[in-house]
């Protein structure tokens, strides 16, 4: 359970504590697929992208969906943590930021189920078919996720088993890696997701059916990576709020599901939505998902945090001040402007940690933005 501190003013650059790290501000940069990895294996452009990111001032950064297995990767360029190699590669990373930043890192875990074996985005994104070079996927449900896709192989309880280990043998991997925190990927439309979704669960055994069949296996995977977890290192879950269809995921379910992983030991969840079904109808606007984050934080006694095209610091700064989130959580706006949180503290009159060979680079009106600092020069 995390622990507020006192007001500072803003919100948005207050602390909170999760656990045995401490997040020195509210912003935290959501995971991003790249594409661009070899084989699973984080590459020079991890270090370089990551390592940006690590300077940023932000209060926590969560590299992208990372696989338990090649099969549940999205793309072939997808990060994974599933052996000696992966892990090598991801340390290595993780080394070399260190030195930069002391930023916590956490991991996005996940597997993409029906949602794998894709085309990279600038390639298309499409499903690539096993006879073009693809994979078959895997779901609760051998139900494609278009119509004109072959059917993904459904899980029997074997693979199951076997999957609930991969997930506990990635999570081990990631602690020896360096990882500060874990978030387990149960959005989007991938496989944790689709476990959930009536949309995509169509089983008839304990896995599938009721509410509480269809929560089953999502926490089954939470309980085996929290058991295998350092007890003082946080662990949160992204979720859907909503399938944004009628008869699908709701925020009813949702609700449901944060209560029990609440019980089980989960210090975030992270309020996203949509991507199981192209039938999805999504009302694009600034904040769109915050009423998702602000019925969790009301329901929950755990942080909440807020996505979804919030890019303006005083947008941001209110969501807090509002009480509808506890955490914001950025992505493309990071992209776009990897420097956000340090014009946020500008824009709010607040201070940011920053590397000291950019201590100079502050604008003479920003000049408190990175605190009192001494910078001589010759």
């Amino acid at each position: 359970m995390a622990t507020m501190t006192q007001p500072t003013s803003p919100q948005l650059f207050r602390e909170i504590k999760m656990r045995g790290i401490t997040l020195p501000n509210r912003i935290v940069i959501a995971p991003m697929c790249q594409y661009s990895a070899v084989e699973g294996r984080m590459t020079d452009w991890h270090l370089a992208h990551l390592g940006q990111l690590a300077m940023s001032g932000a209060g926590m950064l969560i590299i992208e969906a990372t696989a338990v297995e090649p099969i549940g990767r999205i793309t072939a360029g997808c990060v994974g943590l599933w052996d000696d190699d992966t892990e090598a590669a991801m340390h290595r990373v993780i080394e070399a930021i260190r030195p930069m930043s002391s930023m916590p890192i956490a991991l996005q875990l996940g597997h993409a189920g029906r949602k794998a074996s894709s085309q990279r985005p600038w390639e298309g994104g499409q499903l690539i078919p096993v006879s073009e070079g693809g994979w078959q996927t895997v779901a609760p449900s051998a139900i494609p996720h278009l119509a004109t896709e072959a059917a993904p192989l459904a899980f029997d309880e074997a693979g199951l088993a076997a999957l609930r280990q991969r997930f506990a043998d990635s999570t081990r991997r990631a602690h020896r890696a360096g990882i500060d925190a874990l978030e387990l990927h149960c959005a989007h439309g991938y496989l944790m997701h689709e476990f959930l979704s009536p949309i995509a669960n169509q089983r008839t055994d304990q896995w599938g059916g009721s509410l509480e069949n269809r929560l089953r296996f999502p926490l089954a995977v939470f309980e085996a990576m929290r058991a295998e977890w350092p007890e003082n290192k946080p662990l949160g879950v992204r979720v859907s709020s909503s399938d944004w269809v009628d008869g699908g995921w709701d925020i009813e379910q949702t609700v449901a599901f944060g209560k029990a992983l609440q019980q089980r030991g989960c210090d975030w969840i992270d309020a996203s939505s949509g991507g199981v079904s192209p039938q999805q109808k999504i009302p694009l606007a600034p904040g769109y998902q915050v009423p998702f984050a602000a019925r969790l934080r009301a329901e929950l006694d755990m942080p909440v945090m807020a996505v979804g095209l919030i890019t303006e610091p005083a947008h941001a700064e209110q969501i807090l001040v509002d009480g509808q989130a506890d955490i914001i959580a950025l992505a493309r706006g990071m992209l776009w402007n990897p420097r956000w949180p340090w014009h946020a503290a500008a824009a709010l009159g607040a201070h940011v940690s920053v590397p000291r060979p950019y201590w100079r680079s502050q604008p003479s009106q920003y000049k408190e933005v990175f605190g009192t600092i001494r910078q001589g020069s010759r």
